[in-house]
C-alpha cells in the first residue's frame, strides 16, 4: 500500500464552492476574493472556488465567473473550478481558470439529480472537456461523486468506481477525487477503496473529498492518506453540501484536519488566523459553526498551545 505521510498531505479549502452551495446568504464576489486571500495568506495551498453550475438552481455559484476575473494568474493557479460540461470548461476559462474540476456521479440516479444527464453520458464529454482544458494551458481533475453511496440508490459498487477510474475516456485526468458526497462511509471503506484506485488505475495524484455527516470526516479523510491520496478536502467550520443529495451535511472542517494531519507549513499563528476567519465567515452567513477544531480552541484550557488567547 502507498502510503502519503500525515504532514505532507496538502489540504484543499473548498469553502468557496462546496462549502457555500447550501447557504441562504449570499456573497458577493468582492467578498469571496477577499476570503480566497485570507486563506491564501494563512497557508492554505489550494482552494476550489466556485462552480460553473446554472445560478438558478445554487444561486451562491451565480458569481463565480466574476471571482475569476478578479483573482491573478498566479492566484488561480492554486484555485480550481467545478465543471460538468465542455461548455463549463470553455466559460471558465475564458474567464482565466485554469484547473478544472470535472465532476459527475458513480450512481446514475445521482447523476441525473444534479447534472441531469446519465454517468454514460458525462462519461462520453469528458475527451472534449479535457481537450478544452488542454487548449487553456489547464488541467482537468476526474472527481467522482457519490464513490461509495448514493441517496436514490444506496450502496455503489466499488467496481462501478474502479471501472471509471480506467474507462480510456478519463485518460489524460492529472488527478481523480474520490468522493464521500454524503458522509455516509467509514474509514474501513475508504481504506478499501482508495487503496484499490493506487493499485487498480493509471497513476494518478488521488484527492479525497469527505462530509461529516456521521462524525467520521476526519477518520475517513486519515484513512485516506493513509491509503494513497495526497489531497484531501474541507471546509471552514463544517460548511457546506450538496443541494441535490438529500442526507447530505457539511464537508468535513478544515479546522479540523489541519489539527489532526499538522501540515508542514500549519503554526500556531495560522491555525489561529484560520479558526478566526471561520468564525468571521459563519457569523456573517447566520450559520453553525461544526469545527470541534475551533470549539477547543475557545475552550478554558489555556495550558494547551492550541487554545487561542482570546
Amino acid at each position: 500500500m502507498r502510503q502519503t505521510p500525515l504532514a505532507a498531505a496538502r489540504l484543499r479549502d473548498v469553502t468557496l464552492r462546496d462549502g457555500l452551495q447550501l447557504t441562504g446568504r449570499m456573497l458577493g464576489a468582492e467578498r469571496k476574493v477577499e476570503l480566497a486571500r485570507e486563506l491564501f495568506a494563512a497557508g492554505i495551498p489550494e482552494l476550489e472556488i466556485g462552480s460553473m453550475a446554472r445560478g438558478d438552481l445554487v444561486p451562491p455559484m451565480a458569481n463565480t465567473l466574476e471571482v475569476i476575473e478578479a483573482l491573478t494568474p498566479e492566484e488561480l493557479e492554486r484555485c480550481w473550478v467545478w465543471v460538468a460540461t465542455p461548455r463549463h470548461v470553455e466559460k471558465a476559462a475564458a474567464a482565466g481558470a485554469r484547473n478544472f474540476q470535472y465532476c459527475f456521479s458513480a450512481s446514475d440516479a445521482h447523476n441525473e439529480a444534479n447534472i441531469g444527464r446519465s454517468t454514460e453520458a458525462s462519461l462520453a464529454a469528458m475527451p472534449d472537456a479535457m481537450a478544452l482544458a488542454q487548449q487553456a494551458g489547464g488541467r482537468i481533475q476526474l472527481c467522482i461523486a457519490t464513490s461509495f453511496t448514493c441517496p436514490f440508490d444506496g450502496q455503489v459498487d466499488p467496481n462501478r468506481v474502479i471501472a471509471i477510474a480506467n474507462d480510456p475516456r478519463a485518460e489524460g485526468a492529472a488527478d481523480i477525487v474520490i468522493c464521500d458526497t454524503l458522509g455516509q462511509a467509514h474509514p474501513g471503506q475508504v481504506s478499501s477503496l482508495i487503496s484499490r484506485v493506487v493499485a487498480e488505475t493509471p497513476q494518478r495524484e488521488i484527492v479525497f473529498h469527505g462530509h461529516d455527516t456521521w462524525g467520521a470526516g476526519v477518520s475517513n479523510a486519515l484513512a485516506a492518506v493513509q491509503a494513497g491520496a495526497s489531497v484531501v478536502d474541507g471546509a471552514l467550520g463544517g460548511l457546506g453540501g450538496c443541494p441535490f443529495a438529500p442526507g447530505a451535511s457539511g464537508n468535513t472542517a478544515t479546522e479540523d484536519l489541519l489539527f489532526a494531519m499538522r501540515p508542514e507549513w500549519l503554526t500556531l499563528d495560522r491555525f489561529a488566523r484560520i479558526v478566526r476567519s471561520s468564525e468571521s465567515l459563519l457569523t456573517e452567513l447566520d450559520e453553525p459553526n461544526r469545527s470541534k477544531a475551533r470549539q477547543g480552541a475557545r475552550s478554558k484550557a489555556p495550558a494547551f498551545d492550541w487554545v487561542l488567547p482570546d
